[in-house]
């Protein structure tokens, strides 16, 4: 497993404006404008590309509004034509990458939480000389499955930096709920709290019902009295969260995982106690500029490993600021 280093971390945040600068010309030639760029700038004179993007995001998630809207402006940057597909059905979202691949995509970013599922598929990829990039989920499938480098957060050293930090709080009987069973960066970060809180119960939900993600939740909060702590894994199962507690008449506070607006807020108001951000705009954005500087000129950003664009703790420190560029969506 790699070390997770918080330098690294941060180089990814210096790494993105200085490719968008060097992106800016190309062959001494001025760079042609096309009125969609971010900020109404210009975009690059490389030739169109058309990359896909293929999540396994369930409807109603905003955590992947945030990762297509950095894929957007680095795709208008970047002169790319960009196909974005999801499905949470590992089965479907194979599909969707056979569908890119008969589109004759210039690259392909994959998010791999049923890597399995998805091999034979981006071995056809490969095969067909197609670049990829992984993002969010599969760091440590990602160069197995084919991918030059992936971008995202350690999830079993996020759910440690969680786990730690309850247990340093006096927190002994967590709950996590993981809303997707066998995803494997969800199944990860349960086990890194775990880890550190030997206490950590599991509980799973549909989350893509949120009425039963409600119910399952306050029922186990009912049974469980000792439960000190729930911990969603995504900012709207987190928020869901927040209501079992009150129908349960539990005493438990709310940790999280993710992030959108709505959720920056809860933590101003003192409603959950943090989050762990793994940064989702960075992911977006990053995976298809890679594509793009890989066909540009043949590179590998990571050289061979993963790109962290987190954890990034969230709390009641730091919130109002981060609220701030969550009501702009890039957050």
């Amino acid at each position: 497993m790699t070390k997770f280093s918080w330098r690294k971390a941060a180089l990814v945040a210096a790494v993105v404006p200085m490719l968008a600068l060097s992106a800016c010309s190309s062959s001494g030639g001025k760079p042609a404008d096309t009125g969609n760029a971010a900020g109404g700038g210009q975009a690059v004179s490389t030739p169109r590309l058309k990359v896909a993007l293929i999540t396994h995001a369930a409807a109603g998630d905003t955590f992947w509004d945030i990762v297509r809207k950095g894929a957007e402006e680095a795709s208008a940057k970047d002169n790319v034509e960009l196909l974005y597909t999801s499905d949470p059905e590992a089965g479907r979202q194979a599909q969707l990458v056979q569908q890119a691949i008969d589109q004759k995509v210039d690259g392909i970013a994959v998010t791999l939480a049923t890597p399995d599922a998805l091999k034979d598929v981006l071995k056809k990829a490969t095969d067909a000389g197609i670049p990829i990039v992984s993002l969010n989920a599969g760091e440590g499938v990602s160069q197995a499955l084919g991918a030059f480098t992936h971008f995202g957060s350690n999830e079993q050293l996020a759910g440690e930096a969680v786990g730690t930090r309850l247990a340093a709080e006096g927190y002994k009987h967590p709950v996590c709920v993981i809303q997707q069973q066998g995803h494997v960066g969800l199944e990860a970060r349960c086990a890194g709290v775990k880890a550190k809180v030997p206490g950590t119960e599991i509980l799973y939900v549909d989350g893509k019902d949120m009425t039963a993600v409600q119910s399952t939740a306050t029922a186990k909060l009912q049974a469980s009295k000792d439960a000190d702590v729930i911990i969603g894994l995504g900012a709207p199962i987190t928020l869901t969260l927040l209501k079992s507690v009150t129908d349960a008449g539990s005493s438990a506070k709310v940790a999280s995982f993710d992030l959108n607006a709505e959720l920056a807020q809860k933590i101003v108001d003192g409603a959950v106690l943090f989050t762990v951000d793994q940064q989702p705009w960075l992911q977006g954005y990053m995976s298809v500029d890679a594509l793009w500087q890989n066909k540009r000129g043949g590179f590998k950003l990571g050289g061979g490993q993963s790109v962290l664009t987190g954890p990034s703790i969230v709390d009641k420190s730091n919130a109002a600021d981060v609220l701030t560029f969550a009501k702009q969506g890039i957050r």
